[in-house]
């Protein structure tokens, strides 16, 4: 473990300096370049601060769905493969469910603004 700080501060760090120090002075393509790489670096960072609880979860869940144990790439593996095979489909318990959850967890990392994510987000916290 390295000492602070975290990959979280430093990439959050560079991505506020490029936006409040760097952004204003640029036009055009130079300054659409520079958003495209502050939006990088933001999901860079809640990347970085999402992931591992995220796919801990999914995996958890898969574990249980399949009845099985393996790596996360492995579990989903499996799933593809009964889906496939026609052993498992949207009327299995708890798959549904599965899907949602994970597809929520990878919006909150890659587009955390979109607003049916907010929406869901929001329905989900009452």
């Amino acid at each position: 473990m390295q000492d602070e700080p975290t990959p979280i501060e430093l990439t959050k760090a560079v991505a506020d300096f490029l936006r409040s120090e760097i952004a204003p002075g640029l036009s055009g393509h130079q300054a659409f370049k520079l958003r495209v790489a502050v939006n990088i670096l933001d999901l860079v960072t809640r990347q970085l601060a999402l992931e591992q609880g995220s796919d801990g979860a999914e995996a958890a869940r898969l574990a249980q769905l399949l009845d099985l144990n393996g790596s996360l790439f492995e579990l989903n593996r499996a799933l593809a493969d009964r889906i496939a095979d026609g052993k498992v489909d949207l009327t299995t318990p708890g798959l549904p469910e599965h899907l949602w959850q994970t597809t929520l967890d990878k919006l909150a990392i890659d587009q955390p603004n979109y607003a049916s994510y907010k929406r869901e987000r929001g329905r989900r916290n009452e």
